[in-house]
């Protein structure tokens, strides 16, 4: 197993407080680290913003990909999106794009059990269908969207690992029955492309308050996004949210489920070091055996 993947350039609250008061120096406040996930770090600036910084020069084009992208997401999407409210430009303190968003109280559904987060199964299928049309300029993604035969070999690799400390054959079960199913055939639909629990905020009464980080955004399968039916909820839930999206047929939903392998898998074998990540691991590997 393997760890979170290491940052390429460490940042601090001194160095983005630097950046700050060199592109942006009427946005002042106190700076504290409070997100730092495999591709980009969230410092809180006061009490109404955040910078959003990359850690790895992979996640840098992800931040211009949302820089881009996320002020049209938010014109038609019913939930709070991060939509950029300043850019931040590489520079000779820090090579790569960064931004500053606005601030969003909640809780990370990471953070809450699956019952917790059962009141997300309407919202969160309105926000896709919201965000579902056709998208052919949405930016590349290698890894999101494609068939999933292109995921194959590292699917492959992934369960060989997991193999040696839990039961894989339910797995390996559901991806067969994934590359089994017709592929989408469709227009390259836009995605959100990491749909899971942590990326999702629940207000106090339980409602969906944000969705954030879409680094990975980018068009193509829906059953992509569609995947967070085994990432974010359990068999009552999972049914609710099913029931709707009655748009997408059987064939979407066994590939959705393919996806669902590709990325908790993705999840089990990376997160060793991150107890939040190792836990929705656990929680989408047992809905997928179920």
């Amino acid at each position: 197993m393997t760890d979170t993947p290491a940052a390429d350039i460490d940042t601090d609250a001194e160095l983005v407080g630097r950046l700050l008061s060199e592109q942006h120096p009427d946005l002042r406040g106190e700076l504290r680290l409070v997100s730092d996930g495999w591709d980009n770090q969230l410092y809180r600036l006061g009490e109404r913003l955040a910078v959003r910084v990359p850690r790895r020069e992979v996640a840098a084009h992800l931040i211009e990909h949302e820089q881009r992208m996320l002020p049209g997401i938010a014109a038609r999407v019913h939930v709070a999106v991060p939509v950029p409210v300043r850019v931040g430009l590489p520079s000779a303190a820090f090579p790569w794009p960064w931004s500053v968003v606005e601030w969003f109280h909640g809780t990370d559904g990471a953070s809450v059990d699956a019952v917790s987060r059962a009141g997300l199964a309407e919202p969160l299928a309105r926000f896709l269908d919201d965000l579902s049309l056709p998208a052919p300029d949405a930016p590349h993604n290698p890894v999101r969207g494609v068939p999933l035969a292109s995921r194959h070999e590292a699917v492959r690799l992934r369960l060989r690992s997991l193999a040696g400390r839990m039961e894989v054959a339910h797995l390996e079960q559901a991806w067969r029955d994934a590359l089994d199913a017709p592929v989408w055939d469709g227009p390259p639909m836009l995605l959100h492309g990491d749909l899971h629990p942590g990326n999702l905020l629940l207000a106090e009464d339980g409602a969906l308050a944000a969705v954030i980080d879409f680094g990975d955004v980018t068009s193509g399968d829906p059953a992509t996004d569609l995947a967070t039916a085994w990432l974010t909820f359990d068999g009552g839930a999972r049914e609710e949210f099913r029931r709707a999206l009655p748009g997408h047929d059987a064939a979407t939903w066994r590939r959705a489920r393919g996806w669902a392998v590709v990325m908790a898998s993705a999840l089990a074998t990376s997160s060793d070091d991150n107890p939040r990540m190792a836990a929705l691991a656990r929680h989408a590997l047992e809905q997928l055996a179920a």
